[in-house]
């Protein structure tokens, strides 16, 4: 398993959230064309922090994101409704996806395979999680039914996925990167028999 200093989990740390506000939503930060970093940020986090502290810090900075959006800068609130706590546990599945895959991680390329299915579990179950709790509980859909969520799913899954394998490939790669450039497990990486 990936062990990491205290000092390399809080620059990760600032990263993770620092790419969220970069790219979440519409909001005054937001960099054009960039996808939404939300839910790669999750499965990161989950990864490389692993603390239910650091779960719970991008959990309310995504709250607040999204409370300046709607409530400061005119941003239409259609997917703030009553299923919105319901992010609470699409965006654990996404945590607990990059926990499992740190306990599955060896640095070889042989972990391309856990790493492939943790993010396409984790994901699944996200966008199952939020967009099924939107479709049935916002009150935005008359007479919501199995059918038509799963055509909602096939139609916006895909995407969201996309968006994943742009953000978790381009974390792979500077991880691969930092792993050649210094010959380590990983940045400020301690040995298990070190910690």
């Amino acid at each position: 398993m990936l062990q990491l200093s205290s000092r390399a989990r809080l620059g990760l740390g600032l990263g993770l959230a620092l790419l969220m506000l970069a790219t979440r939503g519409h909001h005054f930060a937001s960099l054009e064309n960039l996808p939404s970093a939300s839910w790669s940020v999750f499965f990161l986090a989950g990864f490389y922090l692993r603390s239910k502290w650091a779960f719970l810090a991008l959990m309310v900075e995504a709250v607040l994101l999204d409370v300046v959006a709607v409530g400061f800068q005119g941003v239409s609130d259609f997917c703030v409704s009553a299923a919105y706590p319901m992010l609470l546990p699409a965006y654990g599945a996404l945590f607990l996806g990059g926990r499992w895959f740190a306990g599955q991680y060896r640095p070889q390329l042989s972990a391309l395979l856990p790493l492939v299915l943790s993010v396409l579990v984790a994901s699944s179950l996200c966008q199952l999680i939020s967009s099924g709790s939107f479709y049935f509980f916002s009150g935005r859909f008359a007479d919501p039914t199995l059918a038509e969520l799963g055509q909602r799913l096939l139609r916006y899954g895909p995407r969201s996925l996309a968006s994943m394998g742009f953000y978790i490939g381009t974390a792979a790669l500077l991880h691969a990167a930092v792993l050649a450039a210094t010959g380590s497990g990983a940045p400020n990486a301690r040995r298990e028999s070190d910690a």
